[in-house]
């Protein structure tokens, strides 16, 4: 497969410009909302080569040039020696961009394909093995954040699979330390939709490199997720940006996890932040 990899001069529309100002202000937002990103923080950026971490990419050098503090950006890809995978489009592309990056090759397509049975799932494992690679990576780099680039579409997906399939009310976090400790994980497309980012990638001609280790697999639930949340949107357009804002709306007392709230300890004359706990 050959792909250029020289990044393009366009002569957008208003209407792009206004897409682009919208993701920038929402990446801005979501660092800003979150502390994301402070004074002297060095920022490994996985790149995939999807539409999403190219978009990160872009906007967070975008947003680092007019931004009041200094912080340093590495972009990372992991080449998991997929069979075709055009090993020379990142380099290339990243090289042109002007932007410091560090190619990891790990050949965990082998292991997945060894220990998964034909037919089942690969995420879980895939994701194990590259999640530990990239924080050795980041490690080695001196990098202290970690940019992944979820958008708020696979936050929602994530709640409905834990709700569906894990008995949890738990998505993606914006935010997060590590297990060990060694590294903060941050998702500065947290408030990006996944259709913006899609338009914003086709605007710019990003060189995307397709998943062949995952992306053509038919049985993924989250697939299924995505075709009733899309479904959903269709029928009650704005339901998908409602279920974003509950997830920002949390009422322990009207739930029924005793860890968030003390049931147990309730008396009568208790000032209860959420309100009336019996009919709300």
């Amino acid at each position: 497969m050959t792909l250029i990899a020289q990044p393009i001069q366009f002569d957008h529309s208003g209407n792009f410009n206004k897409l682009k100002n919208r993701l920038e202000h929402q990446v801005g937002k979501a660092i800003f909302d979150f502390n994301m990103i402070e004074e002297g923080d060095s920022v490994m950026v996985c790149l995939s080569g999807g539409k999403d971490s190219y978009t990160l990419l872009d906007i967070l050098l975008t947003l680092r040039k007019r931004a009041p503090i200094d912080f340093r950006i590495v972009a990372m890809n992991l080449d998991q020696k997929q069979p075709g995978f055009p090993a020379d489009i990142l380099p290339g592309y990243l090289k042109a961009l002007g932007v410091e990056y560090h190619i990891e090759t790990q050949d965990t397509y082998s292991i997945v394909k060894e220990k998964i049975p034909e037919g089942k799932t690969t995420c879980s494992l895939c994701s194990r093995l590259r999640r530990g690679i990239i924080y050795k990576v980041a490690g080695e780099l001196g990098a202290n954040k970690i940019a992944l680039g979820h958008h708020r579409d696979d936050m929602i997906e994530t709640l409905f699979l834990n709700m569906f399939f894990a008995g949890k009310l738990k998505a993606m976090p914006p935010k997060l330390v590590t297990d060990k400790g060694d590294h903060i994980v941050i998702r500065p497309l947290a408030y990006c939709v996944e259709k913006d980012i899609a338009r914003y990638a086709r605007g710019m001609e990003f060189p995307i490199i397709p998943c062949n280790l995952c992306g053509s697999q038919e049985n993924l639930q989250r697939q299924n997720i995505k075709e009733m949340l899309t479904n959903w949107e269709r029928q009650y357009p704005g339901r998908s940006q409602t279920i974003f804002t509950a997830m920002q709306n949390v009422a322990p007392s009207h739930l029924l996890d005793g860890t968030l709230f003390d049931f147990k300890g309730m008396q009568m004359g208790q000032d209860v932040a959420e309100g009336d706990v019996v009919f709300d």
